[in-house]
């Protein structure tokens, strides 16, 4: 039976180990993280902002944290992220994210890659990925959204894995960009009781290949003697016109041709989506091509496939344009992903306050100016 969600958010957090000296530790650090998430909320992104939204609102603070030696210094703030443990708290995030998700009938998990720290770092190297787990892209759910920082030496395939481990899967639909088209992926996410879909590009060059020439033989054909479904979309809007097509393949042989070895765990699907995208300027069309084990309609895997597609539009555009994650500057030590997860904590609460009928950058204004809602928003 799935225990009920506790008070606050800040109990999901009460376990952090702190990293600081016992001598050091004049500010709590439950204080700290309540600090630095309110901050966060409220448009700070630096730990001299975070220092200075604490002192503004100190009297405000007062009212619910002890707060023994007043509001913490930005150097504070900014040691105690640099040495906090990230993986301890993504885990808590993680917690509270899933103890809200539990009042969902269904999850749905989309991974996607983008890098918390801009496209370029101040030394001029490529910034480190961060895995994203949204979950299901609806007004009635959550979005939880978790990450997994990799090293510079590794890369995304490494990370899947860990923040598959991270993620209770059983019943969801797990789709991943074409990194994460490995087979060893595709049997985690299987064996955890989920399913998947896929893109396929020319990493996998042989697949990729093999589905092209499906799909293009049996639409030669007419598609005689080959089963399949077939849905279309159309959306008009900002000066375009977008129309969708999306056929899906199930039947066995045409799936054993693709797979002859059976070596893509439980292989109920393959899947071609068309894009055509019609401006001023002229149309572009583009074949895309997915495997997944969910035997379902065309529409089914299509409102899968454009659900991950919706993530640059919403939650990383809101990262990088209200959140301006892509100008942050913290650098040091651990710090960085820390505030990738403050920032991710400050979404999903601002998502999931329903009272104030307006976009995040509008709730982030109003918690701000009002107090109350700002602690309407902090408690959830």
């Amino acid at each position: 039976m799935a225990q009920p969600p506790k008070a606050t958010i800040l109990d999901y957090f009460a376990d952090l180990d702190d990293p600081r000296v016992e001598r050091t530790r004049h500010h709590k650090m439950v204080d700290i993280l309540a600090i630095a998430i309110c901050a966060t909320i409220c448009g700070a992104d630096s730990w001299v902002h975070i220092e200075l939204f604490g002192k503004s609102k100190r009297e405000w603070f007062q009212s619910f944290l002890e707060l023994p030696h007043g509001i913490p210094s930005h150097d504070t703030f900014g040691t105690v992220f640099a040495r906090l443990d990230p993986m301890q708290l993504q885990n808590c995030f993680v917690s509270w994210t899933q103890a809200i998700a539990e009042l969902c009938l269904a999850r749905w998990w989309l991974l996607t890659a983008r890098r918390p720290d801009g496209p370029m770092t101040v030394l001029g190297r490529r910034g480190p990925f961060t895995w994203s787990a949204p979950g299901p892209p609806s007004r009635a759910c959550p979005v939880p959204r978790h990450g997994v920082k990799t090293d510079e030496k590794s890369n995304e395939i490494t990370a899947i894995p860990q923040l598959l481990e991270m993620l209770e899967l059983n019943g969801g639909i797990v789709t991943i960009d074409a990194m994460g088209c490995q087979r060893e992926i595709a049997q985690q996410i299987t064996e955890g009781g989920a399913d998947y879909v896929l893109a396929v590009k020319e990493n996998q060059r042989q697949l990729h290949e093999g589905i092209r020439d499906l799909f293009e033989g049996a639409e030669t054909l007419g598609f005689d003697g080959v089963p399949y479904d077939c849905t279309e979309t159309v959306d008009k809007g900002h000066g375009r016109v977008e129309h969708r097509e999306c056929w899906v393949i199930t039947d066995q042989d045409c799936l054993d041709y693709l797979d002859p070895q059976g070596i893509w765990p439980q292989l109920k699907a393959t899947v071609r989506v068309v894009g055509h995208r019609q401006t001023a300027e002229g149309g572009v069309s583009q074949p895309r091509y997915y495997i997944s084990s969910l035997a379902g309609s065309a529409e089914q895997l299509l409102a899968a496939i454009r659900g991950h597609w919706s993530i640059e539009n919403s939650l990383h555009w809101t990262l990088d344009v209200t959140f301006r994650e892509d100008q942050c500057r913290v650098r040091k030590d651990h710090g960085p992903q820390n505030m990738n997860i403050l920032r991710q904590i400050g979404h999903n609460l601002l998502k999931n306050e329903p009272t104030l009928k307006v976009g995040i950058q509008g709730k982030r204004l109003n918690a701000g100016w009002d107090e109350n809602y700002l602690l309407k928003v902090f408690l959830g």
